[in-house]
């Protein structure tokens, strides 16, 4: 009788993405609440606040709105073509690049908040962490879509949300990842709550150096773990 081969551990993504959805909410604490009425993850909002700046309504300006997207986009471009070009390596290397440059724009933005405190900050400086920000984002968007990690997109919640609600038993669904969907809503809550506090307390820098550290540590804890040194294929 032929012996089974052991079952290949699987990567351990979902803590990891539900840490990474945390440090968003501190992020875009700190880009709504800090640096003019602008998402730097969730775009959605900031092409409709575009519309809204094109009606002239509301406290909206288009220029820290499209550099929003515009760093974006050019992150997810740069990430989507570092996956591609690393289509080899294992999973643990490709994904501990990925998080080391999203980490240092991050503190680049940190760093910036601290050498550009005051005036400089409404203007130059608020696009430069924009751009910053924006950038990280991106690049994280990319990565984490290829992973296919279901209902952890670590920016977004409405497809979340909807999964909850249209699949709960009650409206005659199975109910399934129940739990990793409220994980992720829960996620995002706290990360906002968190980065609104940290923001009134001491500024942007400490929001953004917590949620760049919470994406370095979540990291570092579950690349040791064996499945992260299968190949991606």
């Amino acid at each position: 009788m032929t012996p089974t081969a052991p079952a290949t551990p699987a990567p351990p993504l979902p803590p990891l993405l539900a840490a990474l959805t945390f440090a968003t909410g501190m992020i875009d604490a700190v880009s709504v609440l800090g640096l003019g009425n602008v998402f730097t993850a969730n775009m959605t909002g900031n092409v409709v606040f575009l519309g809204f700046a094109a009606a002239g309504a509301g406290p909206f300006h288009p220029l820290p709105l499209a550099a929003a997207l515009a760093a974006f986009l050019g992150g997810a471009a740069a990430g989507g073509r570092i996956g591609r070009g690393c289509a080899a390596w294992p999973l643990r290397r490709w994904l501990g690049m990925a998080a080391g440059i999203e980490t240092a724009l991050v503190w680049a933005a940190a760093a910036l908040s601290l050498a550009l405190a005051g005036p400089a900050a409404e203007g130059a400086g608020q696009i430069a962490m924009i751009l910053c920000l924006g950038a990280a984002m991106g690049m994280r968007n990319s990565t984490v879509r290829s992973l296919g990690v279901p209902d952890l997109t670590t920016t977004v919640l409405t497809l979340t949300l909807t999964g909850i609600a249209s699949e709960a038993k009650i409206s005659g669904g199975s109910g399934r990842n129940l739990a990793r969907r409220l994980g992720a809503v829960a996620a995002m809550f706290a990360g906002a709550a968190a980065g609104a506090l940290l923001l009134r307390a001491g500024g942007a820098a400490l929001p953004l150096g917590g949620a760049g550290a919470v994406t370095a540590g979540a990291t570092l804890l579950v690349l040791p773990h064996p499945a992260m040194a299968a190949p991606r294929g």
